[in-house]
């Protein structure tokens, strides 16, 4: 996984900035090769100072070290705008690879995985960090060059002490890579604690959430909560961090002892007149860059192996399987003109999870509207997710005029529905984005957009906001981000502004084949309820709808109402039958009815 992960990191990274990349390498390389230069060209200015000779070459020595000294300070800010630049291009790569493969991910299973969340936040990390590990493997490079350099200049003085140096360093190698083992373990582990204290975090600072908040007064118990989470992260990391403290401590006094006996022996030599003033320069200068050349090795290759362990959640994610199968020979996708079946449907959220949908039958004619209706947790907006294939079902079959949702592409499938969602989204957008993310086709078509508007009535509204269809609506983000003046703020607003705006979504798909309403005035006064529903009524007048509504009234005029309870469709047939039946739908309808019609206690 390891090796897939380089493959992937050294593609994403090429593609983003071939020439960037090629230069920071070549000025990289040669940073490691400097070292070396100005240690033999120190050693030979101290010789020839010791024993002079013609002037020139002492000149010649003291240029190259000057030359070597201004590259030095050239390639230091070279590379660090090539760095910088590189990981700019690979990161905006990498984060656009790892979204358009969350796209590919048509359903919602992988949404609601845990597991897969913690990935997905590890696989963010890295796409930002993805410089890191371009930098880890030229550090390598450098480093590789700088000691094979400082080995060769240290075995020319002393063969034995260069063998003690290079095996000192294997345990330390070996020490490294299990720490990041264990560091990666930890953050593993810890990933589930840390999403929580995000969460309690994010409640604590979101207008969203904040009402309910102050009006409990829950601060200081989400506050604990969070708090709680951080020091559970913090134990963790600490006493990684206590383990990696005793065992560097150990490998900096090996490194000096050797460093220092070294050192004393090189001394003792020059002493004796076995070793030159240079001898001792460059045996002190690659004893040094040895010992340092090899730490500075093996923290690079730990941060190394530690980036492509994290890497491999970027390439689990962006490799992942489809959550939901393809066909293998996608078929077309009819225009809707005979109807909708659900034929023995069962569905469940997991093996472990109870059935949500026990065996359902039920057919949608085309160009009627059908209602369903039933108490909470009775599974219809479950039909609808099934409908439109965020899920597909654990058994049984869903036809669109006889072909099986399975068999043809899910895009092909979304084409052809427009729907307003109980849980419909509020963006931080203009309005005029709020209501053109309906059909992005009419991005720019203000006509079509304000047309919209007009059948949700919520025309007015817009119109009159300070910018118009150009208002933003949110507090998050500034009209004008150059302008200071926080006067100039978007505009938040209400839950029923925010469904009429839901309903200009979906009144953009108006022609499409099926049009699914959930709930879609859950949030509205009555007079606006009325008014909706009567535009409703005409919009879907010979189209094929689905309407969810927990208020009977609203759905009284569906050519069809099926009335579920515990997954299973128990009764189905006109406003008037099912009254005449006296069942669950004649009960909820007569309590609802009594409970508008009783008058207020006096």
């Amino acid at each position: 996984m390891m090796i897939r992960s380089a493959l992937v990191g050294t593609r994403l990274v090429w593609k983003a900035a071939p020439a960037l990349l090629l230069a920071y390498l070549a000025v990289t390389l040669l940073a490691g090769v400097v070292p070396i230069v100005v240690a033999w060209l120190t050693k030979l200015a101290l010789d020839r100072i010791v024993s002079p000779g013609p002037p020139l070459v002492l000149l010649g020595l003291a240029a190259g070290l000057a030359i070597a000294g201004l590259f030095t300070s050239v390639s230091l800010q070279s590379s660090q705008y090539l760095r910088a630049e590189a990981g700019r291009r690979s990161t905006l790569v990498a984060t656009d690879e790892l979204f358009a493969a969350m796209e590919r991910l048509d359903g919602l299973a992988r949404f609601e995985d845990p597991a897969f969340l913690d990935r997905l936040r590890f696989a963010q990390e890295s796409a930002r960090g993805l410089q890191f590990m371009a930098d880890s493997c030229f550090g390598l490079a450098r480093g590789a060059i700088t000691l094979v350099g400082f080995v060769g200049s240290l075995a020319v003085i002393s063969p034995a002490f260069t063998g003690t140096v290079v095996l000192a360093a294997l345990p330390a190698l070996w020490i490294q890579l299990r720490l990041s083992r264990k560091r990666v373990g930890v953050m593993w582990r810890i990933g589930p604690v840390e999403r929580r204290e995000m969460f309690y975090g994010q409640l604590l600072s979101t207008v969203n959430a904040a009402k309910e908040i102050r009006l409990l007064g829950l601060g200081s118990f989400l506050r604990g909560r969070m708090i709680k989470e951080l020091r559970t992260a913090n134990d963790a990391k600490r006493l990684l961090e206590r383990r990696e403290l005793l065992y560097q401590s150990g490998l900096s006094l090996l490194a000096a002892a050797i460093s220092g006996g070294g050192l004393i022996w090189a001394m003792i030599s020059a002493g004796r007149g076995l070793l030159s003033v240079g001898d001792v320069s460059m045996f002190t200068a690659a004893a040094a860059g040895v010992q340092t050349t090899i730490a500075g090795l093996v923290t690079t290759a730990v941060a190394a192996h530690h980036q492509l362990l994290m890497f491999g959640h970027y390439v689990e994610v962006v490799e992942a399987a489809p959550d939901l199968p393809s066909p293998a020979q996608p078929g077309p996708l009819p225009e809707l003109r005979r109807g909708i079946e659900f034929r023995d449907v069962w569905f469940r959220y997991g093996p472990d999870h109870p059935w949500v949908l026990r065996g359902v039958n039920l057919f949608i004619p085309y160009g009627d509207a059908v209602a369903l209706v039933g108490r909470n947790g009775s599974g219809k907006s479950t039909m609808v997710k099934l409908l439109c294939r965020f899920y597909d079902p654990t058994k049984g079959e869903i036809l669109w005029d006889g072909v099986d949702l399975r068999d043809v592409e899910v895009a092909r499938l979304r084409e052809r529905i427009g729907a307003v969602f109980q849980d419909f989204m509020s963006y931080d957008l203009s309005a005029a984005d709020n209501i053109a993310v309906g059909d992005l086709a009419a991005l720019g078509d203000r006509p079509r957009i304000e047309t919209a508007a007009r059948q949700a009535g919520v025309h007015e509204l817009v119109a009159a906001l300070p910018r118009g269809y150009d208002t933003l609506l949110t507090r998050m983000f500034r009209q004008d981000p150059d302008e200071d003046d926080d006067s100039d703020s978007g505009v938040p607003l209400s839950g029923g502004q925010w469904q009429r705006l839901a309903l200009a979504r979906a009144f953009l798909r108006q022609e499409r084949d099926l049009m699914i309403l959930d709930e879609p005035s859950a949030g509205l006064d009555a007079e606006a309820e009325h008014e909706i529903h009567t535009r409703l009524r005409e919009i879907r007048a010979g189209r094929t709808g689905i309407l969810i509504s927990h208020r009977l009234g609203a759905v009284r005029d569906a050519d069809l109402i099926a009335v579920l309870e515990d997954g299973v469709i128990v009764e189905h047939g006109g406003h008037g039958e099912l009254l005449g039946t006296g069942g669950t739908y004649a009960q909820l309808f007569t309590l609802q009815a009594t409970g508008y019609a009783t008058a207020a206690p006096s």
